[in-house]
């Protein structure tokens, strides 16, 4: 597979919360956890499991970066 979006992080998951409509997916990325919510059939139809490698895509418009 292809994707245009650069921000890949590859990690494993370790956990996923099923709710009414979306999936809290959280995903270890080197001792930071990234977290996602997607839709239940979608977290169904690729077949997540706790403890499977998988990879956040991240694509945003804007990132804000703030300090003290």
């Amino acid at each position: 597979m292809k994707i245009s979006a650069r921000n890949q992080l590859k990690g494993t998951i370790v956990a996923l919360v099923k709710g009414q409509v979306l999936t809290k997916v959280a995903i270890d990325i080197g001792g930071q956890t990234v977290t996602a919510a997607i839709l239940n059939d979608s977290a169904e139809e690729l077949g997540l499991k706790v403890g499977s490698p998988a990879t956040a895509i991240i694509k945003a418009t804007e990132v804000l970066v703030a300090v003290d």
